[in-house]
């Protein structure tokens, strides 16, 4: 397009803006005016999209980090055809597909959501890794950031991240229009600490005046070639260009505009040509992206047998079971918050080096560049402490509001990994990830439901979960042994049980040797693995209670709080026939070995023993 058909284009993008947040009665047309001239030229110009394949994997991939500008994005997808001024008109209504900010679930066009900000540019890493290094085809990613967000410590694990992995097929553009929601941003107009920051962090940087379609298109330009750098556009913008009454003027953030003042906005912005429609499948001459990663030979791992009866470490059997998997697999991506010889992720790593991504400290980054890759069709696995995802929990939650695929395993959790203390103790993790939405959560107790659960998380379709641990554990079962999602097994059971012992993971084992002390003393228990946390196998655990006088003691190794325990809770809610008593941990734990600080925390075989003998004396 020419310079005359961009200047069109812009004044049509900030026309369906103003009009479609005026007719919601809600939204922020502020930011979308300070942007509208850098989509307008990238739309017009430089993006290589075609709307009618969405899945296409040499299809741009733009991200709305600033999702509040979603009118904005909107008003792009108008001009491109893919929606009509009707349906624009429908924004923030309900029953409508466009959200006050955007959702893949609603439209073909939005990758991720983005109403939580600073997320977008670590999304966009993933995409960017998987384009690089991953895909056969040529894609490039853009984000487009506001200056509010880059506050987030996200952005800048996002960018050194990027530039780590020379990541010069990303594009970030940030719209530094100095208003906030609130108040003035923390710099500013000051453009040149923008640039300073993004520098240091390794990536190519230019200074722009975000209104002026020249300086736009030739910086957009640049961008398209290959300089071993991930490229970021700063421009400098007013927030509320082009209607003055809203103009750089603070307090108009989140305010559209009433009728009044948007018949004057609309004179003041002149007419405009409803006509336009952008073709986006741009033939544009760019730098081929270049594989330049240097990575270690591949060492073929040795095959994993787990014998009933030996001890093996939960979290040991993660990494060579993916490994394995990964040989069948091509599409298993795995990535780990530099904890990878304690996660055992290094044993993917070693065995397909070229599938693996070290995410360093920086779990919130390493989260969302999970969704990125998968967003890209990558079977992906990111694994780190249970205690040191909590920070992400953010990340997760937009990953769900995504329709996130993929897994995450949390290493190390409970007070069973003893001498480390209480900080790294993760005793959130079951509770966090139940109240993901369509999560699964997993706590497998032995190698074998480890090596046996991974390929089911594999195949699930949203956010799955998986708690390993620190301590060895006996094998339990035998390598045919099934273990699907939403079940649950009977390891111990009698016709005269008195009461029933839910548990998973270490306290499991703890529920086994509880048995066997009862059943010396003539009090038989029945004893289940509910392995599958969420969703959680409801037929059999009532089969179980039923099969015990109605009496239910949960064992877990977590905080009394939002565990298996009130995951069973839920199971028989309503149910006044129904016993539920929980044993988890209450108190802060001090330090000890994990023997001592499970019994500190009581749910040790013997308190377990203890707990049963109160109940049925009464």
């Amino acid at each position: 397009m020419k310079k005359e058909e961009l200047l069109e284009l812009a004044r049509l993008l900030r026309y369906y803006s103003l009009t479609s947040t005026t007719e919601a009665g809600s939204g922020h047309p502020t930011t979308c005016l300070s942007a509208a001239d850098l989509m307008a030229v990238f739309m017009g110009k430089y993006y290589h999209y075609d709307f009618k394949k969405p899945d296409k994997n040499s299809n741009d991939r733009l991200i709305f980090s600033k999702g509040h500008a979603a009118p904005l994005l909107y008003a792009m997808y108008t001009a491109a055809g893919a929606i009509d001024e009707k349906e624009l008109m429908t924004l923030r209504k309900h029953e409508s597909r466009l959200a006050g900010h955007p959702v893949p679930d609603l439209l073909p066009w939005v990758d991720v959501a983005t109403g939580s900000l600073g997320q977008g540019l670590s999304v966009g890493v993933g995409m960017a890794l998987a384009g690089k290094y991953l895909d056969e085809e040529q894609h490039r990613v853009f984000v487009l950031m506001g200056d509010s967000e880059v506050a987030e410590g996200s952005v800048w694990e996002a960018a050194a991240s990027a530039a780590h992995y020379k990541l010069d097929n990303m594009v970030g553009i940030l719209d530094v229009n100095r208003l906030g929601q609130s108040q003035e941003t923390m710099y500013g107009h000051d453009v040149k600490v923008y640039e300073k920051r993004f520098k240091a962090f390794g990536w190519q940087t230019v200074v722009i005046d975000g209104h002026n379609l020249e300086e736009i298109d030739a910086v957009f330009e640049a961008a398209m070639q290959n300089t071993g750098k991930p490229f970021v556009i700063i421009a400098k913008t007013l927030k509320g260009k082009g209607v003055s009454s809203v103009e750089n003027l603070d307090n108009k953030h989140g305010k559209p505009l009433s009728k009044d003042e948007l018949k004057e906005a609309l004179a003041e912005l002149g007419e405009v040509d409803k006509k336009i429609k952008v073709d986006t499948k741009h033939t544009i001459d760019r730098a081929k992206i270049t594989h330049d990663r240097k990575l270690p030979k591949a060492v073929e791992g040795e095959k994993k047998e787990y014998p009933v009866g030996e001890t093996f470490a939960t979290r040991a059997v993660y990494g060579p079971t993916l490994a394995r998997l990964g040989h069948k697999d091509k599409d298993i991506v795995a990535i780990d918050g530099e904890t990878k010889n304690s996660t055992y992720a290094e044993k993917f790593m070693l065995e397909h080096p070229d599938r693996f991504f070290e995410m360093y400290i920086a779990e919130q980054n390493m989260l969302g560049v999970a969704l990125g890759l998968s967003k890209r069709g990558k079977t992906v696995f990111a694994s780190s402490f249970a205690a040191f995802l909590t920070r992400g929990y953010d990340q997760i939650r937009m990953a769900a509001a995504s329709s996130g695929n993929f897994s995450i395993v949390g290493s190390h959790a409970g007070v069973s990994i003893g001498e480390d203390g209480a900080s790294q103790m993760g005793l959130e993790d079951l509770a966090m990830m139940r109240a993901v939405h369509g999560s699964a959560v997993v706590y497998p107790s032995d190698a074998i439901s480890t090596d046996k659960l991974i390929p089911e998380m594999i195949h699930y379709d949203g956010l799955a979960y998986m708690r390993t641990s620190r301590p060895a554990t006996e094998v339990l079962y035998d390598d045919g042994e099934k273990f699907p999602l939403g079940g649950s097994k009977v390891l111990r059971k009698s016709n005269e049980d008195q009461v029933c012992i839910m548990a998973c993971g270490v306290t499991l084992h703890e529920a086994l040797k509880a048995y066997e002390a009862l059943s010396k003393q003539g009090i038989l228990v029945r004893v289940v693995d509910v392995y599958s946390i969420k969703p959680i196998d409801i037929n059999g655990l009532h089969a179980a209670v039923r099969a015990s006088q109605n009496k239910v003691v949960t064992v877990e190794d977590h905080w009394w709080d939002g565990g298996l325990g009130d995951a069973v809770l839920n199971v028989f809610a309503g149910d006044a026939t129904v016993t539920v008593e929980k044993m988890a941990v209450v108190n802060l734990p001090t330090v000890g070995t994990g023997a001592e600080m499970m019994r500190e925390a009581e749910i040790d075989a013997e308190a377990i023993v203890q707990r049963i003998q109160e109940i049925v004396s009464h």
